[in-house]
């Protein structure tokens, strides 16, 4: 069944994020419409994709990848290659799809470009932005006078320790938004910040030059879609309030009015799996948050997954879309 005929009006929608939480975002919105910019943070520099970033000095791919492959209408054997990762020899942790993108990089004049060339091959459905083409570094600030570099840094240099992040800055700071980026966000009637880690996945592109200021003066229905749980190394003990603040004070702009969060139970054995990794469900502190001026909608839109806890991505997106439609009826956009 197309998107049309699924859903009669296909609005056009900015996704702001990155890692696994915005790749399983779209794969349920896809659905719905085919109007869908994903802009994606640049600041990985860990695993296989922070290996190709410092031998071929590119921007990492792989984010962008799982963003590529979440939208792609393609067989499942490209898919399949798309995320085949290699187990042995000097290629033993890298993956295929982001070797390709590598090859595109190399054969045309920018990553922007690798990337769209990349989405033509796989007929995405509608188009994943890098949110700059600079090459940039995320670092990150603890309440205890120490930093460090390197967004694949900063979870270890948290960990056991009682530092909390006080502030994440891009090096270098400010550096230009893909203009497309920002257009796709101006245009948009629907804009959703998150799902992703709060400090290396969502921060990195509001801290781009442009973005956050187009995010907050744009007219268009904006939804931030809280993380289920807290994550080791970034968020341990943090409300939806302070997940918010942060977003706030990093930004400097009021950036949505309302907030997605899961209302669905956590098995209590999962819930114990996670508790020995300092990791709980994000506590919802409805005053603390009405005081910020965010509204909450609450609904089941998790899953578990191998033990893990995961947004579904079909429940995630029907939710999204019913707050749009409903909202869009009255026009009550903030």
């Amino acid at each position: 069944m197309n998107a049309s005929s699924y859903y009669p009006s296909q609005p056009r929608i900015a996704a702001i994020g990155g890692g696994t939480g915005l790749s399983t975002m779209l794969r349920g919105l896809k659905r719905y419409t085919g109007r869908i910019t994903a802009i994606v943070t640049m600041a990985d520099d860990g695993g296989g994709s922070g290996v190709l970033r410092r031998e071929l000095d590119m921007p990492p791919p792989g984010d962008v990848r799982n963003c590529i492959c979440a939208l792609a209408n393609t067989e499942p054997t490209m898919e399949q290659l798309m995320r085949y990762r290699f187990s042995e020899g000097r290629l033993a942790g890298q993956n295929l799809g982001n070797l390709m993108l590598a090859a595109l990089n190399d054969l045309s004049g920018s990553f922007e470009e690798a990337v769209r060339r990349m989405s033509d091959v796989l007929a995405i459905t509608g188009q994943v932005l890098p949110v700059t083409n600079e090459n940039v570094r995320l670092m990150a600030e603890f309440d205890d006078g120490t930093a460090v570099v390197g967004e694949s840094k900063i979870a270890g240099m948290k960990h056991g320790a009682k530092r909390r992040i006080s502030r994440v800055r891009l090096l270098p700071e400010q550096p230009d938004a893909l203009p497309e980026a920002l257009e796709a966000i101006r245009n948009a009637d629907l804009i959703v910040i998150g799902p992703g880690s709060l400090y290396t996945s969502i921060l990195p592109n509001l801290l781009t030059a442009g973005v956050a200021r187009a995010v907050a003066e744009s007219r268009a229905l904006k939804i931030y879609v809280l993380n289920v749980m807290t994550q080791e190394g970034e968020t341990e003990g943090y409300s939806a309030a302070d997940h918010v603040r942060a977003l706030y004070d990093h930004s400097g702009e009021r950036l949505f009015s309302l907030c997605l969060a899961n209302n669905r139970p956590i098995p209590e054995q999962v819930l114990r799996l996670y508790a020995a990794e300092g990791a709980a469900p994000v506590r919802l502190d409805g005053d603390a948050l009405n005081a910020l001026g965010v509204e909450v909608f609450h609904a089941p839109v998790a899953q578990i997954q191998n033990s893990l806890v995961r947004h579904d991505p079909d429940a995630l997106a029907r939710e999204l879309m019913w707050i749009y439609r409903a909202r869009a009826e009255t026009q009550v956009y903030q």
